[in-house]
């Protein structure tokens, strides 16, 4: 492959408008040609470069188009990842994959029988500061790792009017939303856990919608601690990691979603650099507590867009596979069913 790969963007919603569409025209090796949005014509304002159109069904029949990426509500993600797949596009979907297990198995058979590349959009894998964590963990710098926390909390206690992920619907809620995101970074770092437990929650008046929750994962040796709230209002850690020689704690989110929301461009220089105020500290204690600041590494959303092309192209290994984006849907399916039960559940 040598020429870029000719992309179709299906949902131009928050999705689409902030992640999928400023990565892909700023990809060396992706072309935006198509924008399906329903209503209204931003997507044209924005890439005027992109062909509009108003249904998946035209999209699908383009066929100079290579990857169709799915950026539509949750309920939506099966039908039209199939209905790409059965017109022989690679696809990503965003995340959450699916709402269902079963619906995720049935996607995979789909992309292997019509030998496609099917991804999902997990690019929380790409955090600055999840690969630090990560980095942190591999040269065991706090020692033999006993507890690990995750948090992404919001201050949000009005429900928002008409939207989607508030109401009482299939993959709604921040399970589903912001859980997709832990859950995928804690089974990256520490493979499937043994047990899962969980404390669904509808805390905000007149929420319909799951809007805070507690997972736990067990593993043999380790305790890991997932957590999303909409009624947070002091800053909570977004990790917290305690090891046999020292923790680590970092407060603040990757920069990277808010650098698009802002319109920046992934081209840009220093991208995905935090400042060094923002950075976590590791904490340690043989004899006198010694903290000092611990530099996070660059965020690098542009490198999930990369990895697909080159996938796609068969130059590398999907990095994040529909399995294990399949995993993550069963373990929410396990945390439903946990929390209504009030008891661990194994893996």
């Amino acid at each position: 492959m040598t020429n870029p790969l000719n992309v179709g963007l299906i949902g131009f919603g928050l999705a689409g408008r902030v992640f999928h569409a400023p990565l892909i025209h700023a990809n060396p090796h992706l072309r935006l040609t198509h924008i399906v949005q329903r209503h209204g014509n931003e997507s044209e304002k924005k890439y005027p470069q992109a062909k509009v159109m108003r249904n998946a069904d035209e999209l699908c029949a383009e066929p100079n188009v290579d990857l169709v990426v799915v950026a539509t509500p949750n309920p939506s993600h099966f039908e039209l990842a199939a209905k790409a797949l059965q017109a022989g596009k690679h696809v990503v979907v965003d995340k959450p994959f699916t709402i269902t297990s079963a619906d995720a198995d049935e996607l995979i058979a789909l992309s292997r029988k019509m030998d496609r590349v099917l991804s999902v959009f997990q690019n929380r894998r790409w955090d600055g500061d999840f690969l630090t964590v990560r980095q942190i963990l591999e040269q065991k710098r706090l020692g033999h790792l006993a507890e690990h926390e995750s948090r992404f909390d919001r201050f949000r206690p009005a429900l928002k009017s008409g939207a989607w992920r508030e109401q009482a619907i299939p993959g709604s809620g921040v399970l589903f939303d912001l859980g997709s995101h832990l859950i995928d970074q804690a089974v990256v770092l520490f493979g499937r856990p043994q047990g899962i437990f969980a404390d669904l929650r509808r805390q905000r008046d007149g929420a319909v919608a799951v809007d805070s929750f507690e997972v736990r994962l067990e593993y043999s040796a380790l305790k890991v601690t997932l957590k999303a709230g909409s009624l947070v209002c002091e800053p909570s850690p977004r990790f917290v990691l305690y090891g046999t020689q020292g923790s680590y704690l970092k407060f603040g989110l990757d920069p990277q979603e808010e650098a698009l929301k802002q319109g920046g461009s992934p081209a840009q220089p220093n991208w995905g650099a935090e400042p060094e105020e923002a950075w976590g500290a590791i904490t340690q204690c043989d004899g006198n507590l010694m903290r000092a600041k611990y530099p996070t590494l660059a965020g690098c959303y542009p490198e999930y867009y990369t990895n697909v092309y080159r996938a796609i192209a068969r130059k590398d290994e999907l990095a994040v596979k529909p399995q294990e984006a399949r995993e993550v849907i069963r373990l929410i399916e396990l945390a439903q069913q946990s929390s209504l039960e009030k008891r661990m559940l194994p893996v």
